[in-house]
């Protein structure tokens, strides 16, 4: 008899297959309970989301007008605008890799800016695209770095006197960001994601020819505009698939 139960007790150790699945307890009458947490099923790394921005933009136009315009001499002026808030937005697909990265391609808005005076009326708009690398920290912060370009929209309107047939303006600027944000988990596919950004981007030049006033002088006028400084606050939802 010693000798069956002791070749029992060495199946029970030495055969794997025979030990119970994860997923199978003993209940307290001798019975099994099947449990499965949905939160089993791996995730792809695959990610989509929209973020809504509020951004702070800070530049300098310096612009000048020829000579002859309303019988003056030419004359260069200079604007400086500081945290002007302007609402943006951006739409964003990523891969989560090596367990803490993430690689990610935004397309976006940064706003849109006017300013007008009894001379002229000035707009401004920035539509953008990016690539950015995070990296996650496990307490939810994360880290990131972006490069990509703006595509900045500029017109000028010189009120009573541009014809409008170059008033506006396509550009083209090499655009790049730092970013700290914090990403919280509202369910297993839905991440809320809390981001500030610091970018920048190069100037531009727009210059219109042509322009007659009102004493029928012709003149010209451009625009100069520096490096433009963004400080951007979002809040949007990702999914993961």
């Amino acid at each position: 008899m010693k000798k069956y139960v002791s070749l029992a007790v060495l199946l029970a150790f030495s055969t794997p297959a025979f030990a119970a699945p994860s997923y199978l307890t003993r209940d307290g009458m001798g019975g099994y309970v099947v449990t499965y947490d949905y939160t089993d099923k791996a995730k792809t790394g695959w990610y989509v989301g929209a973020r809504a921005d509020l951004n702070f933009w800070n530049w300098t136009n310096n612009y000048s007008s020829g000579e002859n315009f309303l019988g003056a001499v030419e004359e260069y002026n200079r604007d400086e605008f500081s945290f002007e808030p302007v609402f943006g937005g951006s739409a964003f697909a990523g891969f989560r890799f090596a367990y803490f990265w993430r690689a990610e391609l935004e397309a976006g808005y940064l706003g849109y800016f006017e300013d007008a005076d009894h001379m002229a009326e000035y707009n401004l708009q920035i539509p953008y695209a990016m690539a950015n690398l995070y990296y996650d920290f496990t307490n939810g912060l994360y880290l990131g770095v972006g490069a990509g370009v703006a595509m900045p929209i500029e017109t000028i309107d010189m009120l009573g006197y541009a014809d409008g047939s170059d008033r506006t303006r396509y550009g083209f600027a090499p655009m790049i960001g730092v970013m700290l944000g914090y990403s919280y988990e509202l369910d297993y596919n839905l991440v809320l994601d809390v981001r500030y950004r610091l970018s920048g981007l190069t100037g531009w030049h727009h210059r219109i020819d042509g322009l007659v006033d009102m004493d029928d002088n012709r003149f010209w006028f451009e625009n100069e505009v520096n490096f433009v400084l963004d400080n951007s606050i979002s809040i949007g939802l990702r999914y993961e698939f």
